[in-house]
């Protein structure tokens, strides 16, 4: 019955929420919030299972259920997070959506949506956003949506990603820029950082830790940028934000260790430089993953300290699903006679695509079981055959 009632309520919510009404009228969504709440009251059993809700009307998983469950345990009724759900599908959040962002902030459930959901959504409305934007906008934004301002935050943050598609995406990589303090946190992190060349959508797109730059703290900030210049990397140069979005986020001692780390390797002083200059990425590299390709690079493939830091891209380049598949297969051809080939950085930064067609395919037929026993050592999959020993 209430899943015939949900579908009856609809059409009513499209019509109804596109306006919000002034603190002296009715508001349209009462009656119907009354007779949802009261009708779900007496079908509902005299024992509401909080777990088994989110399992069957949200879409959880039984462990999700179990982890949400615990904060929205005062529940003793459907009637609200009915509601709620009726809500979101009214405004056509797909139910997929729906169970994310119930388990990550489960008290959306407990949202009035007189009060609280159907004026945000006037409020986006207001702005420009259009309805299916606004679907977009919710799952993304989690409580943020239900606890802050949400018209002032949008109208500051929009101006700066310049679309709401980069909106969305700086918001689904931290969702924490709605909490932030704009004026005093946000607008001077984003002043400074484009005195350094680097824009909000450079920010977003990097990574999801990367946005964090945009709401740290100001002093910090510049803290970070101090450092990053300390390693030779200068502003406006083309990797200056990639060190920065590792740099502000690692300390001193750990930086540190992780040149140390390069040096007892093998690596002096202006190799490890100009490794940071390159690809500054790698301070974001496990300290035991760059041991073990190093020294693979340097003892099994013969590669000196000079060879590696011009290129640099190597050290960060998957050892098990990459290099040693690719040195595996080219030792196959050359012991077969039909290519001459060591792994160089030219065949290991070829795109797999091109690679398994410039080095497998045209040998599959004359080393039988060559692409098969490749894909499988790419994969990370137990071999069954080999056809030249490893080396």
């Amino acid at each position: 019955m209430i899943r015939q009632l949900r579908e009856r309520i609809v059409p009513l919510f499209l019509h109804s929420l596109s306006r919000v009404p002034g603190p002296h009228t009715s508001s349209p969504l009462a009656p119907l919030h009354r007779y949802l709440s009261a009708t779900a009251s007496t079908v509902s059993p005299k024992h509401f299972d909080v777990e088994d809700y989110l399992v069957a009307s949200c879409g959880l998983s039984r462990a999700q259920a179990l982890k949400a469950s615990k904060k929205i345990s005062h529940l003793k009724a459907p009637s609200r997070p009915d509601a709620v759900l009726a809500f979101l599908a009214g405004l056509g959040v797909p139910r997929a959506e729906v169970a994310a962002l119930v388990a990550a902030d489960p008290q959306f459930l407990c949202a009035s949506v007189e009060r609280t959901l159907a004026p945000r959504v006037a409020e986006l409305s207001d702005l420009g956003l259009s309805r299916s934007e606004v679907a977009r906008f919710i799952p993304a934004a989690l409580y943020s949506f239900r606890r802050c301002l949400v018209s002032r935050t949008v109208s500051s943050w929009l101006p700066v990603f310049g679309s709401f598609d980069k909106l969305l995406e700086g918001i689904r990589n931290n969702s924490g820029i709605f909490s932030s303090d704009f004026e005093n946190v946000a607008k001077p992190n984003l002043d400074f950082l484009q005195q350094c060349g680097i824009s909000a959508c450079e920010i977003a797109g990097v990574n999801v830790y990367s946005s964090r730059l945009l709401v740290m703290k100001p002093k910090s900030l510049r803290v970070a940028t101090e450092r990053v210049e300390e390693l030779g990397i200068k502003r406006n140069s083309r990797m200056f934000r990639r060190a920065l979005c590792v740099v502000a986020f690692m300390s001193k001692q750990a930086v540190a260790r992780k040149i140390g780390v390069l040096k007892k390797l093998g690596f002096a002083q202006h190799h490890v430089m100009l490794i940071l200059r390159k690809a500054p990425l790698v301070l974001g590299v496990g300290e035991g993953k760059i041991r073990r390709v190093v020294d693979f690079l340097m003892r099994d493939i013969g590669l000196e300290a000079q060879y590696i830091a011009q290129r640099p891209a190597l050290i960060m380049y998957s050892l098990e699903r990459r290099l040693l598949p690719r040195h595996w297969l080219l030792n196959v051809l050359r012991a077969k006679g039909l290519r001459n080939l060591e792994l160089t950085y030219y065949t290991a930064s070829m795109a797999e695509k091109t690679f398994v067609q410039k080095f497998v395919h045209p040998y599959k037929d004359s080393v039988p079981g060559l692409a098969e026993d490749y894909a499988s050592r790419c994969s990370g999959k137990a071999q069954t055959r080999l056809l030249v020993k490893d080396s």
